[in-house]
């Protein structure tokens, strides 16, 4: 479980916690009580691995459940904030790292929200990570240290 004081949420990470809840109520937990179901017409259940299967699937679901409803409860929503002058939670931001002349762009999000390999076009970082808190408050312009295991600097060319 995520300590209160990091519960922040962009409305993007809210709408998609929402849309997986609803995903879990509605599809997932109705077909691991249909599993339960039908291994349990199977007889034995001390024998029985469908069962077993059936019911750790259950327990995965209803945690998670928990878990989401948990955040939901207690995130506070950051507003995306696209006329920023210096580097917010929410905020998308293009740098240029000075060893390597590569340019990337990140959305900062709260750990909860962070994703940075499932979509490469639109990596989600958390504003903790060594590049994500090195980003944080820094305006155009600016040159950065990122504390990660091998330092580096970057440059931010844009923030939206």
């Amino acid at each position: 479980m995520v300590n209160s004081k990091d519960l922040i949420l962009t409305q993007e990470g809210v709408e998609n916690l929402k849309k997986e809840y609803r995903h879990l109520l509605d599809v997932e937990r109705p077909a691991v009580i249909e599993q339960l179901q039908n291994a349990r017409a199977m007889g034995d259940l001390s024998e029985n691995a469908d069962y077993d299967a059936a019911r750790n699937k259950q327990a995965e679901i209803e945690g998670r459940i928990k878990e989401i409803e948990a955040i939901l409860a207690d995130a506070k929503i950051i507003a995306d904030n696209k006329k920023a002058k210096e580097v917010k939670v929410s905020n998308t931001v293009t740098y240029k790292d000075l060893s390597t002349g590569e340019v990337d762009t990140v959305k900062i999000v709260s750990s909860i929200e962070s994703d940075p390999l499932t979509d490469l076009n639109n990596k989600k970082i958390s504003n903790v990570c060594a590049l994500g808190a090195a980003l944080i408050g820094h305006l155009v312009g600016d040159k950065v240290t990122v504390k990660a295991v091998r330092p580096y600097d970057i440059e931010i060319i844009e923030i939206k």
